[in-house]
């Protein structure tokens, strides 16, 4: 059943974002395709984090994180996140840490600082629960997304 579902939810587009954090040995990021807002009131955001993934152990106890949505030129981004033991905070990477020490990919179109509200386990993902407290959207860009396993972009 899990791989009729896998390839039935390939034909359901879905923005692309990065999920980055701060831990005691540093930054950390990862590229997550399930995102989503969760409420308004209060204003809730969602990301799905696999529990194998490399930032997991970080953003397990994260007071903080933040969410990037890509833009259409990003794939290269995208990419190096995705992969496991790559320099995803190394020269190929614009980016700073915010006051917090969170850090913020600089040429994200769309940043969301969030507290971290809840984790909740679902299978074999996290549901990384966030409260927004600071937006930056600079641009409006054709967004990153993913669909039928590749990389497309709505304009």
């Amino acid at each position: 059943m899990s791989a009729q579902l896998r390839s039935a939810l390939r034909d359901h587009p879905q923005a692309v974002t990065i999920v980055t954090a701060t831990g005691a040995n540093g930054p950390v990021g990862v590229t997550v395709s399930s995102f989503t807002s969760a409420s308004m009131t209060p204003p809730l955001i969602v990301v799905w984090i696999g529990e194998n993934a490399s930032a997991w152990p970080v953003l397990r106890s994260a007071p903080l994180f933040a969410v990037h949505l890509l833009h259409a030129g990003q794939t290269a981004l995208s990419d190096l996140f995705a992969r496991t033991g790559s320099d995803r905070f190394g020269p190929a990477t614009r980016w700073e840490p915010d006051v917090d020490g969170v850090p913020q990919l600089l040429d994200a179109p769309l940043r969301l600082r969030c507290r971290t509200t809840r984790r909740i386990a679902v299978g074999d993902h996290i549901a990384l629960v966030g409260e927004p407290v600071e937006v930056q959207h600079t641009e409006s860009s054709a967004p990153l997304v993913r669909f039928q396993g590749r990389y497309g972009s709505i304009a």
